[in-house]
């Protein structure tokens, strides 16, 4: 399996493969974050297409139950009655969340445990912090020193259980999240878990989170990536960003480039050019057509 996590400057340097890390399970071609989704990211694609990793999101329910979901509330995901779409996930028990339909497939909302179950060992797992629990989190956000402690406290309790829960498991692991705090935790309670702090708003801010959490990746949108046509491309509300070579700086610095959330061969063949490490993509068999100008 290709090292996602860059640990040393050597490992990045010298990396040739392109590590492909399944968006919610490939959510462009199955039902995002459910077991379906990573079952068949992991098993049912045929063998050129099998990612490295898999890349989900956890949340707290309300009763504390480690849930695999992406969104907030329930109302784009899943079929909740009007009186519950627009309820908060860490609001709502484990119970319901279990018996609500994702995406209109039978796929159900899963834990965290039950992801691992189905995933197979040798294929690694991101696992993207969303929430603790609380409307209280920062994400997005380079904290200031006044806040850090506080952002973090909101943090310890779900980043204990996580870390926990994946202890128990073989799987190459990484823990990645907008939020701050959420690494400041990890960092607190399991050290040993690399990290990945994911970038929004800014390259300079971004790797100021990434340097004091020491973390092992940084994971920028694709429109990040200067030296590029993609740099400051419209996606969404992203940029426009400081022309720095964020590649360039991460790597010289040990630190792997994971970057989301790559759509289509073009983009992939253009992040490969620039020297990214992992495309973190909604497809697979991204990279397929641009193999032979990507090199």
């Amino acid at each position: 399996m290709a090292d996602t996590t860059g640990t040393t400057t050597t490992d990045v340097a010298g990396r040739n493969e392109l590590s492909i890390i399944a968006h919610r399970g490939f959510a462009g071609v199955y039902p995002e974050n459910t077991l379906a989704a990573v079952e068949q990211a992991t098993t049912g694609a045929r063998q050129a297409d099998l990612p490295e990793m898999v890349e989900v999101d956890v949340m707290a329910s309300a009763d504390g139950e480690i849930v695999v979901f992406h969104d907030t509330d329930l109302a784009r995901v899943t079929n909740a009655p009007a009186d519950l779409a627009e309820q908060k996930v860490w609001e709502t028990p484990f119970e319901t969340l279990s018996e609500l339909e994702v995406l209109g497939t039978g796929e159900t909302v899963p834990t965290l445990e039950a992801v691992l179950d189905a995933i197979p060992p040798e294929v690694g797992l991101n696992v993207e912090f969303k929430n603790p629990g609380s409307a209280a989190v920062r994400p997005r956000k380079n904290l200031p020193r006044e806040v850090r402690e506080t952002q973090k406290e909101l943090w310890l309790d779900f980043a204990a259980e996580v870390s926990e829960t994946l202890a128990d498991y073989d799987h190459e692991i990484l823990v990645s999240s907008f939020a701050e705090g959420a690494l400041a935790a990890v960092r607190e309670v399991a050290p040993e878990i690399p990290l990945a702090a994911v970038f929004a708003t800014s390259i300079t801010d971004g790797m100021e989170i990434a340097r004091r959490y020491d973390c092992e990746a940084v994971h920028p949108p694709w429109n990040m990536i200067s030296g590029t046509p993609l740099f400051n491309s419209e996606y969404g509300t992203l940029g426009p960003y400081e022309d720095i070579d964020l590649v360039d700086i991460a790597h010289s610095e040990g630190r792997a480039v994971n970057a989301w959330t790559v759509e289509s061969w073009y983009q992939a063949t253009h992040l490969r050019q620039a020297g990214v490490d992992g495309l973190i993509t909604d497809y697979p068999g991204v990279v397929r057509f641009g193999d032979a100008t990507a090199e």
